[in-house]
């Protein structure tokens, strides 16, 4: 048996997985996913349960904020009106046996059995990682060719460009000069994109937040420190 479900008064089931991985018991709590456990292969059920149990208040005390998570998740369905930067939401009920997604044409088209709820969260799940791929193509349109525009503008030198799925920061740079920038940055206006791809072409010259940073920033983006400010009311993370 490599699962096993347990029920804890005030928390709900729990799920425990074998991991060939884990080398310690590892507690994770996921939106719409609830608690699961990590177990290592040479530790019994049993065990884990116990150490598990120790742990009831830790697991408790974070259920209120996935909660929250959960409340503000956002609903798609065939009423919804929603375009990334170059592409529309649309469903298509049809006589399948599964939801799938296509990306052309400036479509996200989601075709799912006629027979079933698009609101269930096994569906959601499926739209947002077709938005996520949408704004990922986009991302690989808009970003390096802005990077070269804005390079050459203000005299900046760069190696490569990556695109990733990241929810921790809007870019970042590395010593070798290479530039990574998140996907979601297509959710944002196109000032606020320049700010962020100058805000890491500036790290190309200086490698920290000192004062000559910002100064450099300042200069090229006009108005750092408002700018700055206009980035926090923006999340990474799509509910």
């Amino acid at each position: 048996m490599n699962t096993k479900i347990i029920n804890i008064e005030g928390v709900g089931n729990v799920c425990l997985k074998k991991s060939n991985r884990a080398r310690n018991v590892s507690i994770t709590i996921k939106p719409f996913e609830g608690v699961s456990v990590s177990v290592p292969r040479t530790l019994s059920f049993k065990s884990a349960e116990k150490i598990v149990n120790n742990r009831q208040d830790w697991i408790k005390r974070h259920l209120p904020r996935i909660e929250e998570i959960e409340n503000k998740f956002t609903i798609f369905d065939e009423g919804t009106n929603f375009e990334t930067r170059n592409h529309a939401l649309q469903f298509e009920p049809c006589e399948v046996d599964s939801v799938k997604a296509k990306i052309s044409d400036n479509i996200i088209k989601i075709i799912y059995p006629d027979d079933e709820d698009i609101r269930n969260i096994k569906y959601q799940v499926t739209i947002r990682k077709a938005i996520e791929e949408a704004w990922r193509i986009e991302a690989k349109q808009f970003i390096p060719e802005r990077v070269k525009q804005l390079s050459e503008i203000h005299g900046f030198k760069y190696n490569n460009i990556y695109i990733k799925n990241i929810k921790s920061r809007w870019g970042s740079c590395s010593f070798k000069d290479n530039l990574n920038f998140t996907l979601h940055l297509m959710r944002l206006p196109d000032y606020l994109i320049d700010y962020v791809i100058l805000h890491e072409l500036c790290h190309t010259i200086h490698k920290n937040h000192g004062k000559e940073f910002w100064a450099l920033l300042n200069k090229v983006s006009g108005n750092a420190k408002d700018l700055r400010n206009e980035m926090k009311s923006w999340e990474i993370k799509i509910y």
